[in-house]
């Protein structure tokens, strides 16, 4: 697997959001990676399961799993079928002006986030609803009519609407037990690494705190989240100061909040993974 730290990110988004409507029929293997952007995959066909930050779903056609920015994520395709889907990449500066005081349009990717279950499986009559609405934001995006932009920006916030109402009903993970597998112990330790990426992460601090052999801890979590230990949390270090520095946090603040201790450490990590500096960055 090529280093995470260098060909972790993925697509670039230059619009306020693109639709891409794929099939594929010859066998493909993507590696672990991460976007910028949030984005929506609906399934149309094949066979498929996607690994979101160590928890792998199964999908079945009309299923939509949402990614948020900067989530660890590959998708595992099984060739005998074709693989179809549907992916709305969706620029975060757009959700923000299209969301309403308190209603944040990005609110059904932090509520996933929370979570920690990134899967919407509907009834018939809401497969139908979003058929039409993909369909018709499809159509729009490809239209030469009057007013065809706008009619499209219209139509994805009604699909982001719809996907927001859907996740904040009480839909849990314990009715969808088939959907997904993880390994209880592995997500304890992402979800701890999240929270103290300010503190001192090694190999063997987390092996001592979760009680687990150091070798047990680096073979697992390589094959959870495709990453070594010292890779993923350097890679979330890193993402945690790029949300700092946009938001407009001095450099070497938001390396040292982000978990560096060492500067020079940051700015050549930062450097290689986002190729340019922190301030070009911002």
């Amino acid at each position: 697997m090529p280093d995470q730290s260098e060909a972790g990110k993925r697509g670039y988004l230059h619009e306020d959001f693109r639709l891409f409507h794929l099939k594929d029929t010859r066998a493909q293997k993507l590696d672990y990676h991460y976007h910028e952007f949030d984005k929506l995959i609906l399934l149309l066909g094949g066979k498929v399961s996607y690994v979101v930050e160590g928890v792998t779903y199964f999908l079945r056609p009309w299923d939509v799993l949402l990614v948020q920015h900067n989530m660890i994520h590959r998708p595992i395709i099984d060739p005998a079928e074709p693989y179809e889907r549907v992916v709305v990449w969706l620029g975060r500066d757009w959700l923000r002006s299209r969301s309403d005081p308190g209603e944040g349009l990005d609110t059904c990717f932090e509520t996933a986030r929370q979570r920690g279950f990134h899967l919407l499986r509907f009834g018939a009559e809401r497969r139908l609803h979003y058929m039409q609405l993909f369909q018709q934001l499809e159509q729009s995006l490809h239209s030469g009519e009057f007013g065809a932009s706008r009619m499209a920006d219209t139509l994805c916030q009604q699909l982001l609407i719809s996907v927001n109402r859907d996740i904040l009903r009480d839909r849990t993970a314990q009715e969808q037990r088939d959907s997904y597998r993880v390994d209880p112990k592995m997500d304890e330790i992402l979800h701890y690494i999240a929270e103290h990426l300010t503190e001192e992460l090694t190999v063997d601090t987390l092996a001592g705190r979760f009680y687990l052999s150091r070798y047990y801890l680096m073979h697992r979590f390589k094959a959870v989240t495709g990453y070594t230990v010292h890779q993923y949390i350097s890679q979330k270090r890193l993402l945690r100061a790029g949300e700092l520095i946009r938001g407009g946090m001095p450099v070497m603040k938001a390396a040292e909040q982000a978990g560096f201790s060492e500067y020079s450490t940051f700015l050549r990590a930062f450097q290689n993974t986002f190729h340019m500096s922190p301030r070009e960055f911002r």
